[in-house]
């Protein structure tokens, strides 16, 4: 009985203290108890931001589910749907195909990157430059196509885009329109494993030809301007469809055949109503794609684990944690 009488004044203090650091856990918790189900892109080196993101979401309190490895065409349905609430990895206007699954119920908000994230088709540079190569209508021309035929079946090899890709359908489309078809062959496998065959031809001084996007490991393998140069569509430039000033490319303006992207992230509305500091977090945060870049190069050369890619992400928010710390105050504010 002594003792729990002695008690009593103690636990009236902490009662006293858990009620006085309530209001603070709330504000720098707005997550707690809540979770997020998030998904991210099968293409690797989207997964850097989407841990970035993750752990961001985190330190407001969340508890995050996956990310779920999703092609396109299942997330933005799911997004659509609620059946899962975002990612990091969208890529507009080439994802502009799948609007019509989602923009009744999902979103766009903020960007990861805005602008910059440049596509198109690649040629090893020595080979440009024997064979004058400026466009994909020159794969047309037999001795171009028997330089580029690693596989002997009469057509140019291409790395292109593993189905449910974007890029897979813009990719289907430049080849219909300009008549190409039955000029080039599409490798649709494993990107990566495509990719790594084709550097590897590049060094044994074979022709290559590929499709690409920037950010990513392929321009650190294979540096722009010196091992390869980008390529045109074949159409005349007009100030709609070219870009002046793209590094390395055979022509300026540069007819690439895609416009600069923003990687996006996309959520379910009703999710960012639901949660007013994930929505502000999404509009306020962003990494350069230098940083992307150089993450990418890094998983390229093996580290690629997903306990490396956990440590990139928590060394990147450490790098700029003053930053990140600006995002998540504004992101705490937004949910009192």
């Amino acid at each position: 009985m002594i003792g729990l009488k002695k008690s009593i004044p103690a636990i009236a203090a902490l009662a006293l203290l858990g009620s006085a650091a309530m209001p603070a856990m709330a504000q720098d918790g707005p997550g707690a108890g809540k979770t997020i189900k998030m998904a991210q892109a099968t293409w690797d080196t989207g997964w850097f931001h989407s841990e970035i993101y993750k752990q961001m979401f985190e330190e407001l309190g969340y508890t995050v589910e996956g990310p779920t490895t999703l092609d396109n065409p299942p997330f933005y349905q799911a997004v659509g749907y609620g059946d899962v609430d975002l990612w990091v990895n969208g890529w507009f206007p080439i994802h502009d195909t799948y609007r019509p699954t989602f923009e009744e119920t999902a979103e766009i908000v903020g960007a990861v990157a805005a602008g910059g994230a440049l596509q198109g088709y690649l040629v090893d540079k020595a080979s440009a430059e024997k064979f004058d190569i400026k466009t994909l209508d020159d794969f047309k021309r037999d001795d171009v196509k028997e330089a580029f035929d690693r596989d002997g079946d009469g057509k140019a090899d291409l790395v292109a885009c593993p189905p449910g890709w974007g890029c897979e359908v813009a990719i289907e489309d430049h080849l219909t329109e300009y008549e190409l078809k039955d000029h080039i062959n599409e490798i649709k496998a494993s990107y990566s494993a495509s990719m790594a065959d084709a550097v590897a031809a590049y060094e044994s001084g074979e022709p290559i030809l590929f499709y690409t996007w920037t950010p990513n490991w392929t321009v650190n393998e294979l540096k722009l301007g010196e091992d390869v140069v980008w390529i045109q569509v074949p159409e005349d430039a007009t100030d709609e469809n070219a870009a002046a000033g793209i590094d390395a490319c055979v022509a300026d303006p540069c007819v690439m055949g895609f416009e600069a992207n923003d990687i996006v992230p996309v959520a379910n509305s009703e999710f960012l109503e639901e949660n007013p500091a994930v929505a502000t977090l999404l509009k306020t945060a962003s990494i350069p794609l230098d940083d992307i870049f150089a993450q990418n190069s890094a998983m390229n050369d093996g580290a690629d684990s997903p306990e490396d890619i956990k440590k990139q992400a928590s060394d990147w928010i450490s790098e700029n944690q003053d930053t990140v710390d600006s995002w998540l105050e504004e992101a705490r504010a937004a949910a009192e």
